[in-house]
């Protein structure tokens, strides 16, 4: 019961909690004395008591066990049978100047997300942000974990989609989350994809002046991206993640089992990003996506395990070196390689849903090579090579993707718009081949619409 005791408890070892109900504990302490405890009152009243107290600590065991009336010898070959298949969720850390954290990887995490949680929270009460959607596949087993550690929580529940990503949304959520007393040490959990991690994160920023904060991303996408580094914001009519914070989870947990429950597009909307991540510094990353993309997309767990530690294991690096994208050169900014053409993409379909954000950024990525190639950066042979790649998945590519077709002109509009404009010039991330990426502002517009016409839009 003590915490300190539990502490070096899950830094050293693996913890096992032997469950048992009250009337089993009751039959074997019958007739033994010796027992302080059990000497302050009726042995099954004392239980009951004890058992309200202690149950919601022991919860915080790695492994539960429940036992009944099986022998001694029983009860250690079960012990031995679920240590041999026990597995830690493998843990990426994140290290930052003033703030650190743990992103959890594995299966059925949510399940275990009051076990998991419970030493970080400041105080043993929370309220979940979460969508319609999400709640009916995931929310009951998130409560049932809460509810067995003692965990106190309120449920807010919004519309899927970025339309829950405004500033009506956000005051409606607020209204709501105030209407239920808060503490300043009350946490908010974001259950979903990256609209509700963005949404819940810029409520956990703002609300009282900033709340504790989890991630438990329920989508490739957010596991692998936005779920990890503190971005959070919601969209104005100006443009997307023009309102934001920068607000550091505690915790992030990222339950792979959750990702069995999407669609194919979905999951390809995810891995865009990942791909992403190994054209920007990591052409071993790039070169494990060839190998195994397509596993990934076929939903096999191990590979998906993978592909999301090494994509957030990436950007963790990359934020641990520039959290809020301030270095004046690379940093932080190179983790919006094809977001420049993505958000125009995304803000000409007006976020109704035809484009993914993922999917806008595997075309971006495209774009961005295509125009680093024209400009004498990086090698045709890369270009090629990663048309290849995303092309054998079936992921989109170029414009010949959509039915209709675009105006280079008003794309060019649309990214003028975006809050990484600076001097009145367009920030793009560029590539002077896999694994070899750079900012710059110095790229013409007349450069950027030529090479939007030539891949199929109209002037």
């Amino acid at each position: 019961m003590d915490v300190q005791t539990r502490r070096l408890v899950r830094r050293h070892a693996v913890s096992i909690w032997l469950r048992a109900p009250v009337h089993v504990l009751v039959k074997r302490v019958a007739g033994r004395p010796g027992r302080p405890l059990l000497a302050q009152g009726r042995p099954d009243e004392v239980l009951e008591r004890l058992v309200g107290l202690r149950y919601p600590v022991y919860a915080e065991a790695d492994i539960i066990i429940d036992c009944g009336d099986e022998t001694v010898e029983q009860g250690v070959q079960r012990v031995r049978e679920v240590l041999a298949e026990y597995r830690r969720p493998e843990t990426v850390h994140v290290s930052l100047s003033h703030h650190s954290y743990d992103v959890l990887i594995g299966p059925d995490l949510i399940s275990r997300a009051g076990a998991l949680l419970a030493p970080h929270l400041p105080q043993k009460r929370v309220v979940v942000i979460t969508d319609k959607t999400v709640a009916e596949l995931h929310l009951p087993r998130l409560l049932a974990s809460f509810e067995e550690t003692g965990i106190r929580a309120d449920v807010i529940s919004v519309s899927g989609g970025e339309e829950s990503k405004s500033l009506a949304c956000y005051g409606d959520v607020m209204n709501r989350l105030l209407s239920t007393g808060i503490e300043r040490k009350t946490t908010i959990v974001a259950l979903g994809g990256g609209v509700v991690g963005d949404l819940a994160g810029f409520v956990a920023a703002t609300a009282l002046r900033g709340l504790p904060f989890v991630q438990i991303p329920t989508t490739l996408l957010s596991q692998v991206d936005s779920s990890v580094g503190g971005k959070t914001g919601i969209n104005a009519a100006a443009g997307k993640n023009l309102i934001g914070a920068f607000h550091q989870p505690v915790a992030v947990l990222a339950d792979t089992s959750a990702l069995a429950t999407l669609p194919r597009r979905q999951r390809i909307a995810g891995y865009a990003e990942i791909v992403k991540s190994g054209l920007i510094a990591d052409p071993d990353l790039f070169a494990w996506c060839e190998n195994y993309g397509q596993n990934v997309l076929e939903g096999d767990p191990a590979s998906l395990a993978e592909a999301v530690r090494r994509a957030c294991a990436f950007k963790a690096a990359v934020v641990a070196a520039d959290e809020k994208e301030q270095a004046s050169v690379g940093g932080r900014a190179l983790l919006n390689l094809g977001h420049t053409f993505g958000h125009a993409l995304e803000a000409e379909l007006e976020y109704d849903g035809r484009l993914l954000h993922g999917e806008a950024v595997s075309i971006g990525i495209h774009l961005a090579m295509a125009l680093s190639v024209e400009l004498g950066y990086a090698p045709v042979e890369d270009l090629h090579r990663l048309d290849r790649h995303l092309r054998s998945l079936d992921m989109p590519v170029s414009f010949d993707w959509f039915r209709d077709s675009f105006s280079a002109e008003i794309l060019l509009h649309h990214m003028t718009r975006d809050k990484k404009m600076q001097d009145g010039k367009v920030a793009f991330v560029l590539l002077r081949g896999i694994g070899k990426a750079f900012s710059t502002r110095e790229i013409p517009a007349e450069t950027v619409r030529n090479l939007l016409v030539s891949e199929g839009c109209r002037p």
